[in-house]
């Protein structure tokens, strides 16, 4: 009786320290200013010729004018007391509570419309307890000002159908129809899909949307909204959907967009009372003609279907204006923009960075590694033995020009290390890489990992023949009255010597270069046919990644294929990557002449033996090929081509298989 009583006893005290703490809530959030919950997030969007191509500020629809079984569906589905409760339901937060505590992640959530809404408005995404209480603050505050329907109508205006934002424009995505007029089928089918918009789209994944839709009616049956008639007939209905997978009209726009908002929102000279009252006209630097022909090359090469991701991103070299962008295969099943917000180990796509650090530190094209199976030993006992691509090596001196032809990791391990590990991490700063890079010998064969924007930031120093750029998407930002509010300025800054920059590219075009064709074949000899330009290309394999960077004048393009969980690509996810890049690139250039770089007036070209790099001697036929060179460090007759490999060996880094089992 006496624990009955002190347990009764801590019961009162904790209830009143409740309903105390409650009260001070809703007297803080009744002094605190009204939140303002725009209806108008509007933006318009003009391409680089400026043209509108998105406009988002006329979707917004009042409750009336939302069919009362999508509001229905929405309510039964998402939180069936929302119009009981004062912002969050206390019996579903302690519920989640216990079970997340119990099973130790934040699995399980217990979010009303309202918390929901507040997410939307003026949190993050982050799954933590200091959102959670955030958001459930935020939600007491919208109670205490606005009304239960204020409140819906701006949740239903807001949320995310499967990569379409609000409820009317939904409607008109998926069936071509006002809100108002949805059917109780088409409502249940919407409904469902704020759940999980990456997964419960009817366009990409029918039979989960099938299912979804199905425990919606259930539910609305169950609670007495419906009979068990009308819930069996609208399972019943077949649904027609005005959009396809196959004509995903936002998909063109819809990740460049993104890209543009989150630019937006990083501006600080913009106050962030304008950003989210919206009514912006936003200038951008879309090129929609190269967004069309990647869109195209992504849709004729990839299949929706599959788990393999891409991302794509081109670039004006001179300017750093993204012209044309691709986050993932899907924008309906997947908003993550793998191009602006991934990080993925680059490949062989980081050793341009390192030829151009030996050319500025007295390499040349011809210069001498030997390329063989070859174990390095540094202090500790410590070594590393990479692999060139299907264990294939010349077993002699290789030149530069062929190392970048094959790909070759032996020469780059040994310029790597030659140079010292840090140069490299140094070159890439320079160019506008950003991330941290460890100066470890495998960074020379891209094992750290990049961002295809930094990428593709990098390659333009190549493009523009030594200058870095700014990466950015938006030109200028105007106001409702036409007020400035912001325009980029050019921070274009040279910072690569130009001759070495037309050495390596003119390198960079060995990749698909017949006269290599020897014990080895040049990495993307396979697009020559498909090419009537001519680009700079490097391409990049890791265990989990396929890239391909490439450019001209006025032009930089990377693709990347991959994996989101970072699973091995296999050998039948390769080549997707390489024919987008071509198939955009041809079809952006079919009515355009680029060109190519001139001859800089310090520079010489000298025919050697493209393998070697020694001097071509008479008689050796298609053996032949023009290496541009510095005035003064062009071979000659009394060049060795295995100097380099005589000094790299003093150095004590590395001992070759064969020397090493003597």
């Amino acid at each position: 009786m006496k624990i009955l009583k002190r347990f009764l006893k801590i019961g009162g005290v904790l209830l009143g320290v409740f309903v105390l703490a409650h009260a001070a809530l809703y007297v803080y959030c009744l002094i605190t200013p009204k939140m303002d919950i725009n209806k108008s997030q509007s933006y318009y969007l003009y391409d680089n010729e400026s043209k509108l191509v998105f406009d988002d500020g006329d979707e917004w629809v009042s409750l009336n004018n939302i069919s009362p079984y999508l509001i229905e569906a929405t309510i039964n589905t998402e939180d069936q007391y929302f119009y009981y409760h004062v912002g969050f339901d206390y019996f579903r937060i302690a519920k989640a509570m216990v079970n997340n505590i119990l099973s130790g992640s934040m699995s399980e959530g217990a979010s009303t419309i309202t918390q929901q809404y507040a997410r939307n408005l003026f949190l993050n995404f982050d799954k933590n307890w200091s959102r959670k209480i955030d958001e459930a603050v935020l939600a007491f505050e919208l109670e205490t000002h606005y009304t239960k329907d204020e409140i819906l109508e701006g949740y239903l205006n807001t949320i995310n159908y499967g990569g379409v934002m609000g409820i009317q424009n939904a409607s008109k995505y998926y069936f071509n129809k006002n809100a108002s007029d949805l059917t109780l089928a088409e409502s249940a089918m919407l409904a469902g899909i704020p759940q999980s918009p990456a997964n419960n789209s009817p366009l990409t994944n029918p039979e989960k949307a099938k299912s979804r839709q199905e425990l919606v009616l259930t539910m609305m049956m169950e609670n007495g909204i419906i009979t068990e008639e009308e819930m069996n007939d609208a399972i019943k209905t077949k649904l027609t959907y005005a959009t396809t997978v196959d004509n995903n009209e936002l998909t063109a726009v819809a990740y460049f967009r993104d890209a543009v908002i989150e630019e937006l929102n990083s501006i600080e000279t913009i106050p962030k009372s304008l950003i989210e009252t919206g009514g912006l006209y936003i200038y951008t630097t879309l090129d929609v003609d190269a967004q069309k022909a990647l869109e195209d090359a992504v849709n004729n090469n990839m299949d929706s279907s599959k788990e393999l991701q891409v991302a794509g991103m081109m670039m004006d070299p001179n300017n750093g204006g993204v012209m044309a962008l691709i986050g993932g295969v899907n924008y309906s099943a997947s908003q993550f923009n793998r191009a602006t917000n991934a990080k993925r180990q680059v490949g062989s796509t980081m050793k341009p960075f390192l030829y151009y650090a030996a050319l500025e530190s007295g390499f040349t094209a011809s210069s001498a590694f030997t390329s063989e199976k070859t174990t390095f030993s540094f202090s500790n006992n410590k070594t590393y033995t990479p692999n060139n691509y299907n264990d294939t090596y010349a077993n002699m001196p290789i030149s530069m020009g062929a190392a970048v032809s094959y790909s070759d990791n032996i020469y780059a391990v040994k310029t790597h290390l030659f140079l010292g590990e840090n140069m490299l991490v140094d070159m890439a700063k320079k160019v506008g890489i950003t991330s941290e890079l460890e100066p470890i010998p495998s960074l020379a064969l891209g094992s750290e990992e990049i961002s295809m924007i930094d990428m593709v930031t990098g390659y333009s120093a190549f493009a523009n023949l030594g200058s870095r750029v700014t990466p950015h998407f938006i030109e200028k930002v105007l106001d409702s009255k036409g007020n400035v509010l912001y325009e980029f300025k050019d921070t274009k800054e040279q910072v690569l010597n130009s001759s070495n920059v037309f050495i390596l590219n003119d390198m960079l075009t060995y990749t698909y270069d017949t006269s290599f064709v020897d014990y080895n074949t040049p990495t993307v000899l396979s697009l020559l046919p498909k090419m009537t330009h001519k680009y700079g290309i490097k391409t990049g394999t890791t265990d989990t990644d396929y890239w391909i960077m490439g450019f001209n004048q006025d032009a930089v393009l990377g693709i990347w294929n991959g994996y989101d969980d970072n699973r091995k690509v296999s050998s039948e996810d390769n080549g997707y990557h390489k024919n987008i890049w071509v198939e955009t690139m041809e079809t952006y250039f079919k009515d355009k002449d680029p060109g190519w770089y001139d001859i800089p007036d310090n520079v010489v070209g000298v025919l050697v033996n493209p393998i070697t790099g020694q001097l071509a001697e008479e008689g050796e036929g298609n053996k032949s090929k023009i290496f541009y060179f510095i005035k003064g460090t062009e071979p000659n007759v009394s060049y060795v081509s295995n100097d380099l490999d005589e000094a790299f060996k003093e150095e004590n880094h590395v001992v070759s298989e064969e020397e090493e089992n003597e």
